[in-house]
């Protein structure tokens, strides 16, 4: 893993987590619990409104944490009730999370490479629906992670679980002094949780 996301994952703090928000992430760290029990392909999908923000920084820090745990058979993904763009915005968090960022095509709906360790592939963000290739249609978790998604959404086709936990869009921050400080708030608040899903899934 790169020195640079070493270095951020090692800033995180589990005690961050406020303990109403605990028992959404245990339900989590349980589903993918019992799927490593049963030597069975872990697939989460996470799912906002656009694929644009928050599912991404789902996708990312989970296969990350992954990853960093050693917890294998895990694949994440994101996706949308529509599709928009991944915002450069969140792309610019990663990369001042340590993450090393190649936009591979142009266009209104880019394609970024993500890479945090020379020995795995990358993640690639675009934004897409949430059933849309490379996505799974059967045998994955939804994850739910903004409350517009939760509600419009109330059935996932070909979702064997579905968790809410949802969080505070980066978006209300656009074009404000505040627009860095926020979307890196949002960034490692996601960073810490799933963190902290895999080192109990870990133990």
């Amino acid at each position: 893993m790169y020195p640079s996301v070493q270095s951020y994952l090692s800033s995180l703090n589990f005690n961050s987590i406020p303990a109403e928000r605990r028992p959404l992430l245990d339900k989590l760290t349980e589903y993918v619990k019992e799927k490593v029990a049963r030597e069975e392909p872990v697939r989460l999908t996470y799912i906002c409104t656009h694929n644009s923000r928050r599912s991404h920084l789902g996708q990312v820090w989970a296969q990350v944490a992954a990853v960093y745990y050693g917890v294998a058979g895990v694949t994440t993904f994101s996706g949308g009730t529509e599709t928009t763009a991944c915002n450069p915005r969140t792309i610019a968090a990663f990369e001042r999370a340590g993450l090393q960022i190649a936009q591979t095509t142009e266009g209104d709906n880019p394609v970024y490479h993500l890479v945090y360790a020379g020995e795995q592939p990358p993640v690639v963000a675009f934004s897409k629906v949430y059933d849309q290739e490379p996505n799974p249609t059967a045998g994955f978790a939804a994850i739910m992670t903004c409350s517009q998604a939760e509600e419009n959404c109330p059935f996932i086709p070909g979702a064997e679980r579905r968790f809410s936990i949802t969080y505070t869009d980066p978006k209300e921050a656009d074009g404000s002094p505040a627009e860095a400080a926020t979307y890196d708030e949002r960034c490692r608040q996601i960073a810490t949780e799933m963190m902290y899903v895999f080192s109990e899934v870990k133990k």
